[in-house]
């Protein structure tokens, strides 16, 4: 129990340190005092290389500022609920392609005039999330009905009638289902029901469609998860029907368990803890340099994507979420041990030694794993390796949410462990350094 509570103990105070490093680069970098909204596409240091305004990462950014500011007294600050509202307030005025449409931009300017739309429903749901946050931190009926209101739409375009999204429907286009739809759903499900019974009960339904759909990609005899299926919930041929996910498959993962553990439903809990924790992990992880393959074939084939033996910052975010929701709920030592296995390798860096030439002395060369000590925040992509591919720190797919939501949740996991556990006399702490379960962290 004492070394449980020194694990724990530490990687709270690492985690909290982490967060408000990441948080301090975002609030000092991406702020467009100008026009509003947010700068994304930041390099390693933070200067701008693109003002492009892509609309998913604003409503994430959103989130991610209105939670913090809800959740923890430290970021209960009056600029960071500012900035949110102030990027709440573009994506009012410029998201939307077409008022009154619900159709969102994928991509604008930086003054808000649309350069691209994706016929998918993502930039919609992270508006819903914004619009949904903001609400509870400044109590404006305003932004209830935006997040409603959308949602509505974005479950008619899923569940009735696609036509609005754009996407031509052709001939020979397989009828399948991405695992990334039901997934988003019950997130926005439990984003729009918590601590609101009128909502949660107009979406219960759903909420249940949803898990159904996700757990029919667990395929194989129950050997695998897929990120595609048929709509009928069975395989597709082909790459599209061998492609894994490992990281959503765990991003679904503790989307389910939370879902579960708010309904009660322990059946549930064991089974997405048997299938969408463990079995993704086993076979997504690198057994020789370790880190989560991206894309993975079922078969064992060559994947076709370019990027699929590179480790990004985001699915190594939601392990630590998903085995740190596990432990907590089950208790299963096991998958302690696995949160830390992820962590350590996420926040490890290595340091090398050489001899300089003619007696110069020794140097030291730090090879950084994602997370950047010198400038804050995380890289997002490394090759299979671990070394650092890409030194920006956002883009179009990254911005302020994966890392920050990651360090969020965990440290209110791991606060919430540390309550249940009896305290330990403060002068027999170990140090941060000489936990077992975090040697190699460095």
């Amino acid at each position: 129990m004492e070394k449980e509570r020194e694990t724990l103990q530490a990687w709270k105070e690492r985690v909290e340190q982490e967060l408000d490093r990441v948080v301090a680069f975002w609030m000092e970098h991406s702020h467009d005092q100008e026009h509003g909204g947010f700068f994304t596409c930041l390099g390693r240091d933070g200067r701008v290389y693109d003002d492009l305004k892509y609309v998913w990462l604003q409503g994430r950014q959103v989130w991610m500022y209105c939670h913090l500011y809800r959740k923890f007294e430290r970021f209960h600050r009056p600029e960071l609920l500012d900035s949110a509202k102030a990027g709440g307030e573009f994506l009012l005025r410029f998201a939307r392609v077409t008022p009154p449409e619900k159709k969102c931009a994928f991509v604008l300017t930086r003054d808000g005039r649309p350069v691209k739309v994706q016929r998918t429903i993502f930039s919609e749901c992270f508006y819903t999330m914004a619009m949904n946050e903001l609400w509870r931190v400044t109590g404006e009926a305003r932004y209830q009905s935006e997040a409603v209101e959308m949602m509505d739409e974005i479950v008619h375009w899923v569940r009735e009638d696609p036509s609005g999204l754009g996407r031509p429907q052709l001939p020979g286009a397989p009828a399948s289902e991405s695992m990334a739809v039901p997934m988003m759903l019950l997130n926005l499900v439990d984003q729009l029901g918590e601590s609101d019974e009128e909502l949660a009960g107009k979406y219960a339904e759903l909420g249940d469609w949803c898990v159904q759909r996700i757990l029919r990609h667990v395929q194989r005899d129950g050997q695998a998860v897929l990120e595609n299926v048929s709509e009928d919930g069975k395989e597709l041929s082909g790459c599209l029907g061998r492609h894994q996910n490992p990281g959503h498959a765990l991003e679904a993962g503790w989307f389910l368990l939370r879902h579960a553990i708010r309904k009660g439903v322990p059946e549930l809990r064991a089974h997405v803890i048997d299938k969408f924790l463990l079995l993704p992990f086993r076979s997504g992880w690198d057994p020789d340099h370790g880190g989560l393959f991206y894309f993975q074939d079922v078969d064992g084939l060559c994947p076709t994507q370019l990027e699929w033996a590179m480790k990004l910052w985001w699915p190594h975010s939601e392990a630590m979420i998903a085995f740190l929701m596990g432990y907590s709920d089950s208790g299963d030592p096991a998958l302690l041990h696995l949160f830390c296995q992820v962590a350590e390798y996420t926040f490890r860096q290595a340091c090398c030694f050489w001899v300089a030439p003619a007696g110069a002395g020794c140097h030291c060369l730090l090879l950084f794993q994602f997370r950047d000590p010198l400038y804050g925040e995380w890289f997002g992509y490394l090759n299979r390796e671990g070394s650092v591919v890409l030194t920006i720190k956002g883009g179009p797919f990254k911005g302020c949410f994966h890392v920050p939501r990651c360090l969020a949740i965990c440290e209110e996991m791991l606060g919430a462990l540390l309550n249940r556990l009896a305290p330990i006399p403060a002068p027999g702490a170990q140090s941060l350094s000489a936990v077992p379960a975090l040697q190699g962290a460095e």
